[in-house]
């Protein structure tokens, strides 16, 4: 199978997210448009429209498209929003916000991810994305607020920075727990209060930062 010979497996992804759940069609026609195998590594072409996590390198990985859809729905992105996203990895999560929302603003810990994000990104002339090499859990303050906020691996708990740049009426969606298990939490923030639930479980790598897991 080569790169341009992926039509068929990608219907059949959008096909499978159905049956599994994902009723959002602006998220569905968010990962059809987005070329999955153009984020993965060569060696695992032939699974990049299935349903799996596949490393990314830097002991990283790219999310499995039910996960990645399923973050995408609960993040209930409209197309005014400014996104802010923890995590950029291969910049794949990056690219699907990005055909969500009118901005999108990304960090990733890791320079050699985020320089070769940057990359993919600009090859399909992506241009509502700014990508910054920062740690994460300090959130993005001179862009802040934001009106959705994914963390894209698992934190202990959500990092006060972030909920303090979600704009009111905002959503933050990130994986909650241990160190390789966690469940999605969805976080609204209100005029008065921040309402928390608690979503489906998850396995993510581990958030690394200042306000969360520190190795």
């Amino acid at each position: 199978m080569t790169k341009d010979d992926f039509g068929y497996v990608r219907e059949r992804m959008i096909s499978d997210l159905r049956k599994r759940g994902i009723c959002d069609e602006r998220v569905l026609d968010a990962l059809r448009l987005v070329p999955r195998h153009r984020f993965v590594r060569d060696q695992f072409l032939s699974k990049a429209y299935g349903n799996y996590t596949l490393p990314i390198g830097d002991e990283q990985t790219l999310t499995q498209p039910w996960v990645v859809a399923r973050m995408s729905e609960l993040l209930a992105v409209e197309p005014t929003h400014r996104v802010l996203e923890i995590g950029t990895g291969s910049g794949y999560q990056t690219a699907v916000l990005a055909r969500l929302a009118r901005w999108v603003f990304s960090l990733e810990r890791i320079g050699d991810l985020a320089k070769a994000a940057v990359g993919r990104l600009q090859e399909l002339e992506i241009d509502n994305v700014k990508i910054g090499h920062f740690d994460g859990t300090v959130g993005w303050g001179e862009a802040a607020p934001f009106d959705r906020i994914l963390v894209t691996a698992g934190a202990p708990k959500v990092p006060k920075p972030l909920l303090d740049q979600l704009a009111e009426g905002g959503i933050l969606v990130l994986p909650e727990g241990g160190r390789t298990q966690q469940k999605l939490v969805k976080y609204r923030r209100g005029a008065k209060k921040i309402r928390r639930i608690e979503c489906e479980e998850v396995g993510f790598v581990p958030l690394i930062g200042r306000n969360s897991w520190t190795s």
